[in-house]
């Protein structure tokens, strides 16, 4: 590097800040590497056989695999995949372990925060690291040069408190989450279950229209994709109870739309569900704008003399129905229903008020999860951005004057 070069790279480094193999970091952080951060061992093999019946977690590529009589490692301790799907992910366990052969394990901290240690572990990409060819593997000796930057215990402590907070939310999060989800399957069951004075239709008599595109391709009918921005919607779109517009979609022109939608356009509050792979993803169509039907899925529009759209959406998103969507389907590898008989189940339906009075209850349900579920995803993806700001110290939780 030129003189120009390190005076450049000098005017770019904030104050307290210095330029280094791994980066510009805190002038208090050591630049070292990962086998003087921590020592790691292969873990012992323990064949379902040997198990002897106790309360001590086996700790495995993937985590938690079993428990066991026996532990090998005082609490708490780190794990790191060695091998398989799981190769390079970091575990943390709070109590003593046995360490299976599938991972490797910390035999010494060597003065370093345990829990700051896993964090740091956690957010090494490991895939660089393979020593195993085809079959990925993660061998110490390969990772331990692994050029590191380490901050002084005190700022190890409070950067794993803070990720540990997070983790906390996270999990109370989505412990609320499955708890709220809990309570609204127990409530479909009860509201949706059909009483004496229901009345019960196939689903073809409660509809004006059915639209079923599935088989249609831009080829087949002489075009291609591309040329504009109406979206196609297909069975990877359509979630349960919600529409992805992230995943990844063909877009369509004016004149591939015109001549592809020959059976009807979509509406608002039309119902989608998805007919194979995977079957019986359900979502409404949330807006009056144009969309093209693609591959594996059809469209319900109610009769609003007869039935309400909401009210069944919840009954096909309820396990009473998709049930006997099961029942109907067949395929060995790819579970699918045809349209005849989907058209042919049953749809039991109170009166239209008592209707709405039901879709009304599992709608705010539904916002209330939908709600939850946006809080858990922001927590998420902070506990993601704190990650590496903490830890390459960007972000600072104590005085750098102090430091």
């Amino acid at each position: 590097m030129s003189k120009k070069q390190l005076a450049m790279v000098k005017t770019q480094v904030p104050e307290g800040y210095k330029q280094t193999e791994v980066g510009v970091i805190p002038v208090t952080w050591n630049v070292s590497n990962l086998g003087k951060f921590v020592l790691l061992q292969r873990g012992h093999d323990l064949t379902h056989r040997d198990r002897k019946q106790g309360n001590v977690p086996v700790m495995g590529s993937a985590g938690q695999n079993g428990f066991h009589d026996t532990a090998l490692v005082k609490s708490p301790g780190v794990v790191i995949g060695r091998s398989g799907a799981s190769f390079g992910q970091a575990h943390y366990c709070e109590q003593d372990f046995w360490p299976h052969n599938t991972a490797l394990y910390v035999t010494d901290f060597l003065d370093n925060d345990r829990l700051y240690a896993f964090y740091f572990l956690k957010s090494i990409d490991f895939s660089r690291h393979n020593s195993g060819g085809a079959q990925q593997s993660l061998n110490r000796n390969f990772i331990a040069p692994i050029p590191i930057a380490i901050p002084p215990l005190a700022e190890q402590n409070l950067i794993a408190r803070a990720l540990s907070d997070t983790d906390a939310l996270i999990e109370s999060l989505e412990q609320l989450l499955a708890k709220k989800r809990q309570i609204k399957q127990g409530a479909m069951q009860e509201l949706l279950r059909s009483k004496d004075t229901w009345d019960k239709e196939e689903i073809r008599n409660i509809l004006t229209l059915i639209m079923d595109y599935r088989g249609r391709t831009p080829k087949k009918l002489g075009m291609e994709w591309g040329g504009g921005d109406i979206r196609a919607l297909s069975a990877g779109n359509v979630k349960r109870g919600w529409i992805d517009f992230e995943a990844e979609a063909y877009f369509a022109s004016e004149a591939l739309y015109q001549k592809w939608m020959t059976q009807g356009v979509t509406k608002e509050n039309d119902i989608l569900v998805t007919t194979e792979a995977p079957l019986g993803n359900i979502a409404i169509i949330p807006d009056s704008k144009k969309y093209i039907l693609s591959q594996r899925v059809i469209s319900l529009r109610t009769d609003p003399q007869i039935i309400n759209s909401k009210y069944l959406y919840h009954y096909i998103s309820s396990e009473i129905f998709q049930e006997l969507l099961k029942k109907d389907s067949s395929g060995s590898t790819a579970t699918g229903i045809q349209r005849l008989k989907l058209e042919k189940i049953l749809i039991a339906f109170p009166s239209l008020a008592e209707q709405q009075a039901i879709a009304t209850i599992l709608s705010d349900m539904d916002l209330e999860i939908g709600a939850i579920e946006t809080k858990l995803t922001k927590a998420r993806q902070l506990k993601q951005g704190m990650m590496h700001e903490l830890l390459t110290g960007k972000i600072r939780l104590i005085d750098k004057g102090n430091t």
